[in-house]
């Protein structure tokens, strides 16, 4: 591949483009813009407008630093900034079902793997069984990925030893298939009041949580000064640069003297500067910081986690889903299975689509994505995306290890 541009600044640019273009049509009131995006959700062309740059060779994203210095940088910050305003005593209120939905969609990743390896080892064996052996170690990483996010995808590649050709085909079926879910939650959004009444759900507690932390914005909003936003980069990369150095010394230190732990992502720099990040910004808001949503906190937030979510969409390469069709379909019956059983148990507990779309997220896609669904039923709610996200960074390695224990034995069926 000879890409066309290979200047990070000239592709941030293109990527910053594709974003004020979207956001600016989105809001567009002509009757074209309109009825387009009554279909096709602004955040999904986040995603593919950037693939596309990928598909079609202009760019080359393993050439790229943008994603890095995203996932790096931007996330934590955007965490800090996303956290900062939450209100815990609101957030309990929400009930055990959020906790349900989200263990749902774990299990449902962890047993769905080895079920797409039975089912296919039935209807078309020769899709698994060429090479069964290195097809469950790279789902493995799809696994991790699911359940936690990049961290615990990163250390089931080195926990199973996968090689990089099934790697870089398993990255692009973990992120092609995850956002195909991520555009039928979206479209789901709009119609989130007739799928509660027909999960007879009660949705007046999340309701509750969105009036009581829209009302305490409502109370300290003013316009930013440039003291406000100031101060808002400076806790914001203030701490982020705080969460990177106590990583840089967390991480090596569980490495070295408890090395068994990196079963639990706990030898993970990222997986470490993700929940201290997040503790900082838990913290925080317990402090009168936390008056800085009133001047946009989580809307500068929510501007670095959509930066991050284009340079996501550069690793995709719809071109690959032709290249590797039996893997793609592979996960694909995974996906369905997650999806099949999140929506059982949500009819069971009768549980707000709220809680369906943001429990899965928080597995399916992590921080990237969680706080992005929750923001879609309202901004003020992306707080609770963050925490659940959290959980699944803690959580991702040591469920995708049993998964991962799982399909091997699923694969010797062949």
């Amino acid at each position: 591949m000879h890409p066309l541009i290979t200047n990070d600044a000239t592709l941030l640019g293109i990527l910053a483009a594709m974003l004020g273009g979207i956001f600016l049509t989105s809001k567009s009131e002509r009757p074209f813009w309109k009825k387009f995006y009554k279909y096709i959700p602004a955040l999904l062309l986040c995603y593919f407008l950037p693939s596309l740059l990928t598909t079609f060779e202009i760019i080359d994203p393993k050439q790229s630093r943008l994603y890095f210095v995203a996932s790096r940088y931007l996330l934590p910050a955007a965490l800090i900034l996303l956290t900062l305003s939450i209100d815990f005593g609101e957030v309990k209120k929400l009930g055990p079902k959020a906790l349900i939905m989200f263990f749902t969609g774990t299990i449902g990743v962890i047993i769905g793997g080895p079920i797409s390896i039975l089912l296919f080892s039935v209807i078309a064996p020769d899709i698994v069984g060429a090479n069964p052996e290195e097809i469950w170690r790279g789902m493995t990483t799809v696994a991790g990925s699911w359940i936690g996010g990049g961290a615990n995808q990163a250390a089931m590649k080195e926990v199973f030893e996968v090689s990089e050709g099934i790697f870089s085909a398993m990255v692009t079926v973990d992120v092609l298939v995850a956002e195909l879910w991520m555009a039928f939650l979206l479209i789901g959004v709009a119609k989130a009041k007739n799928i509660d009444v027909r999960f007879g759900a009660d949705a007046s507690s999340v309701l509750t949580l969105q009036e009581k932390m829209e009302a305490y914005t409502a109370s300290i909003s003013k316009i930013p000064t440039f003291n406000d936003l100031i101060y808002i980069l400076a806790i914001a990369f203030g701490a982020t640069g705080l969460a990177h150095g106590l990583s840089d010394v967390i991480a090596p230190f569980i490495g070295e003297n408890y090395p068994v732990l990196a079963k639990f992502s706990l030898t993970s720099g990222f997986f470490w500067l993700v929940v201290i990040a997040t503790t900082i910004g838990i913290a925080l808001s317990f402090t009168t910081v936390r008056n800085l949503e009133g001047a946009g906190a989580s809307k500068v937030g929510s501007v670095f986690i959509y930066i991050l979510v284009a340079t996501i969409g550069m690793s995709m390469n719809v071109m690959e889903v032709f290249e590797n069709p039996g893997l793609f379909a592979v996960g694909l019956v995974w996906m369905i299975f997650h999806v099949g059983l999140m929506f059982l148990v949500a009819k069971i507990i009768k549980a707000p689509y709220f809680f369906l779309a943001v429990g899965s997220k928080a597995n399916i896609g992590g921080a990237a994505s969680a706080p992005v669904v929750a923001a879609a039923f309202h901004p003020a709610l992306a707080p609770v995306g963050v925490l659940l996200a959290v959980l699944g960074y803690a959580l991702g390695t040591y469920g995708a290890y049993i998964c991962g224990l799982l399909m091997q034995g699923a694969a010797g069926v062949y």
